[in-house]
């Protein structure tokens, strides 16, 4: 689905009139990724891709659902909320947590649909929780503000979906703005927007079509590593509440201590949180040479040291880097597959793309998918 017009339409053949129209975007995340649930900084960005629902009260107690794109509905009754499968999971785990929270809504027809793609790291689950929390907040007067409706996105996530997810997808698609990224916090949410001054380069994304399902336990396990690691350094100060307050040279220090694969994680996120804060200085600076370097870092550090790279997202980011014209690159996401974010010189874009996409087709037989993004405001009525 590629217009809120079609949205539209699609509702009236499904449900008649009266609906009212809502976009929530996906997200692209600069720098800081693995480290939102570890209490670190991000700079996510909402982009002009994402989830268009079309949606109305039915005064009833049932909840209607179309998914557009898929050709796929189901209705569930407000009082039967339970786990299911697959997309059903996501809108699911919404009502449910609604439900726990104690708030009220009525029976509803909600038809959604979009473009931006699924499995390729740009939150399209985020997008789906997020938007239909905000459209319910509209439609039954819920009286959330936008943190509130992130935190609840992000639980939805975590019940029937079973992904144990930071806070950093809902939160961008929800606070958005165009032209901009966010500087998160992701301990206090506090959050800060800086300025994207690209004139000479733009963001492309490649899709290396080699899709990932972060339900599937290996996400959770890295989180799990993670707070292994972290309870260790809370052993020796009960005053440390996240990696924010350790240094990479303490992780070091205390390498003996730790599995091969738990200190590897707590070496990395220590490394990302520090790059994340010098990042920020950079696009206040608009230094996006110094910037695209940290960017090419955090790639091997989430392929060597967090291991959720694969060989053809490391193909991917090698090739880019072969190229003077491409100032950074790196895998984007929870891993395992989806996209490269990369920073590419305008006026060779279209020359470094080909050269790119037919490397990566000789290589694996696999046509990935280039996605240009602009940055978007973040999750809103039409």
């Amino acid at each position: 689905m590629h217009s809120p017009q079609q949205a539209k339409e699609q509702y009236q053949l499904h449900f008649g009139e009266g609906a009212r129209m809502f976009f929530s975007p996906g997200r692209i995340n600069l720098l800081g990724e693995h480290v939102d649930y570890n209490g670190g900084f991000v700079l996510p960005a909402a982009i002009n891709k994402g989830i268009w629902f079309a949606i109305a009260a039915n005064n009833s107690n049932i909840a209607n659902f179309v998914a557009a794109d898929i050709e796929e509905s189901f209705s569930v009754e407000l009082n039967a909320i339970q786990k299911h499968t697959g997309w059903k999971n996501y809108v699911l785990g919404v009502l449910h947590i609604l439900q726990q929270k104690k708030f009220l809504i009525g029976g509803f027809n909600c038809l959604f649909g979009g473009n931006v793609p699924q499995g390729a790291g740009l939150s399209s689950s985020a997008a789906l929780e997020a938007g239909l929390v905000y459209a319910l907040d509209k439609l039954f007067n819920l009286g959330l503000n936008t943190q509130q409706m992130a935190l609840i996105a992000q639980e939805a996530e975590h019940s029937f979906p079973g992904t144990k997810c930071g806070i950093m997808d809902m939160f961008a698609s929800l606070h958005g703005k165009e032209g901009h990224c966010i500087l998160l916090d992701c301990q206090s949410l506090q959050y800060e927007y800086l300025p994207i001054i690209a004139t000479d380069y733009e963001l492309v994304l490649i899709n290396s079509k080699v899709h990932h399902s972060l339900s599937d336990g290996q996400y959770n396990k890295r989180r799990e590593e993670a707070k292994e690691g972290l309870s260790f350094f809370q052993t020796l100060n009960k005053n440390i509440t996240s990696f924010r307050a350790i240094r990479q040279e303490v992780v070091v220090q205390f390498k003996d201590n730790f599995s091969p694969e738990v200190y590897n994680r707590c070496l990395y996120i220590t490394q990302e949180i520090e790059r994340t804060k010098k990042a920020a200085e950079y696009l206040k600076e608009n230094n996006l040479i110094e910037f695209g370097k940290l960017m090419y870092q955090t790639h091997s550090g989430l392929s060597e040291l967090y291991e959720v790279s694969c060989k053809e997202l490391d193909y991917l980011v090698s090739e880019a880097n072969s190229n003077f014209d491409v100032i950074g690159s790196r895998m984007m996401g929870g891993g395992f597959g989806g996209c490269t974010i990369n920073l590419v010189a305008k006026n060779k874009r279209e020359i470094i793309i080909n050269n790119i996409v037919s490397s990566y087709q000789l290589k694996y037989d696999i046509q990935p998918e280039v996605y240009l993004v602009e940055t978007s405001n973040g999750t809103h009525e039409i």
